[in-house]
Parts: structure tokens; sequence; C-alpha cells
């Protein structure tokens, strides 16, 4: 069975507003789906995206295993021993800028399992 795309849109124009809104009730009741979710839903990602789209990762405080931290560092940032080293010792410093949740948070387990103090930003 092939939909009629063009028909289907046509008899849309041509409804009024309460023929659609028993519409809309009847896919809500046949797909167990509700029409006033999506819209919610993407107001408010669009909302936590616009402000949450890229974090810092702060090295805080290296910890009690700073040679371990430096090696994740490393590691993470492909800087050498010296750069990372120089990173390490001079924390607060960002181990890196401008990346993704995900990034962030996987960047910074690893900094926490090997002692480090870590802030998101």
């Amino acid at each position: 069975m092939a939909l009629d795309t063009e028909k289907i849109i046509e008899d849309l124009k041509n409804a009024s507003i309460l023929e659609l809104n028993d519409l809309v009730k009847a896919i809500e009741d046949e797909f167990g789906v509700s029409a006033a979710a999506p819209v919610a839903a993407a107001g408010a990602a669009g909302g936590d995206a616009a402000a949450k789209s890229s974090y810092d990762v702060e090295l805080t405080e290296a910890g009690q295993e700073k040679v371990k931290v430096i090696k994740v560092v490393r590691d993470i940032t492909g800087l050498g021993l010296k750069d990372s080293k120089d990173l390490v010792d001079g924390a607060p410093k960002n181990v890196k800028e401008g990346v993704s949740e995900d990034e962030a948070n996987d960047i910074k387990s690893k900094l926490e399992e090997v002692g480090a103090s870590v802030t998101l930003k």
C-alpha cells in the first residue's frame, strides 16, 4: 500500500482545527505517543546544547601519584614528557579545552583514577 503524500497534505490543508485536533489525539492513542513531548524535549535540549556545547578540563591538583598523572596527561594531550610535567607542576591548568561532554568526562575519570583532582568548566 503506497501513501499518496500529496493527497494527505491537501486533506490536512483543508481540515478544520477541530478535525486536526481529533487526528492528533487518534494518532497519540493508536501509537502510544505524545505530540507535546518532542516539542518540549527539543526546546530543553537546544537550551542545554547552547549553554554547554564544549568543556575545558582543568587539572586542579596532581595528588600523591604525580608520575602517574604525568603519564596520563601525556596520553591525553600528546605532549612530550617535559611539557606534560610542566603542565602537571603548574596546576591548576587546563589539560584540554573545548572538548565534548563525553570526552571531558572520559579525561576526568582517567585523571581521577591516578589520584588527580579535576574540574570541568
